[in-house]
Parts: C-alpha cells; structure tokens; sequence
C-alpha cells in the first residue's frame, strides 16, 4: 500500500503561515522543529516533513479506517537530504513508513509505502492539475494541491 502528498509551493506560500506563533508547535516534533530551524532553507524544510507525514497518514487512514489527522503524532526519522530529494521514515504509534521525496523550486512530492520495495515499485506522475481524466488510469494513490496533480502507480 502506498499514499502519496504533493505541496505546491507557491500555494503554499500564499496560503500559510507557517512562522506564526504555535504553529509548528501543532505539527512538530522538538526535533522536527530543530531541522526546520537549522536548514538553510526552513520552508522546503517544513513542507517536506509535512508531505511526509501527509503522505504516511494517507496509508494509515486506509488501513486503519480511522480519519483523525494528528500531524505531531506522526514523527519524521532517520532524515536523509539530497541535493533535489530524500529519504527517512515515519513512525506513528507500531507502525513505521518508508518515504522517498523529490523536490525542485515548485514543488514538493513524497511517497509512502509500508515497505522499501513498494517504494521501488512505484511510477509516479506529476502533471498540471487540469481535471479528472487521470481517474480512469486507476492510480493507487492521488494528491492534488495548488497547480499540481501526483498520481502514484503499483
């Protein structure tokens, strides 16, 4: 099984305040909130561990059946940055989360997957979010925000 988050940037700029007082307090972890502080670019940094987290819950809403979002209880561990990606996992209560993630100037994509093979077995495609057409493709995982669309495939 696998979920899958997209944060358009732009949108995510216009749309949220992420410095405001309380607010990462809401949805990070005291490590967490270290990373975001640290990097030298703290926005990537927060909608990358936001899509990872976004992107587990999504495998954890199916499983479980349960649609109680509680971001801070999903924890971002063993973090790895590329120049345009990265790695780590998502723990929230027994379960663990692969994620790969790619990002570039407009955007940020994560994937999850119960295990690293699906990570491997996954095609993505991100495109311009322009209708519904994508649907009779049946992917396994959707995520749409701001001007993109990601479809994720087994």
């Amino acid at each position: 099984m696998i979920g899958n988050d997209i944060v358009d940037l732009l949108q995510a700029d216009k749309d949220s305040n992420w410095k405001r007082k309380g607010y990462l307090d809401k949805i990070f972890t005291e490590e967490e909130q270290f990373l975001i502080s640290s990097d030298m670019h703290p926005a990537l940094m927060v909608w990358l561990l936001w899509s990872m987290k976004e992107a587990a819950y999504k495998i954890n809403s199916r499983v479980t059946k349960l649609r109680t979002f509680a971001p801070i209880k999903l924890r971002c561990n063993n973090l790895i940055i590329r120049k345009c990606g990265a790695t780590g996992n998502i723990l929230y209560e027994d379960e663990m989360y692969f994620t790969s993630s790619a990002f570039n100037e407009d955007y940020v994509h994560t994937i999850a997957a119960i295990t690293e093979k699906d990570l491997l077995l996954t095609d993505i495609k991100i495109t311009e979010h322009t209708s519904n057409e994508y649907r009779s493709s049946n992917p396994a995982s959707v995520s749409h925000h701001g001007r993109f669309l990601a479809l994720a495939y087994i």
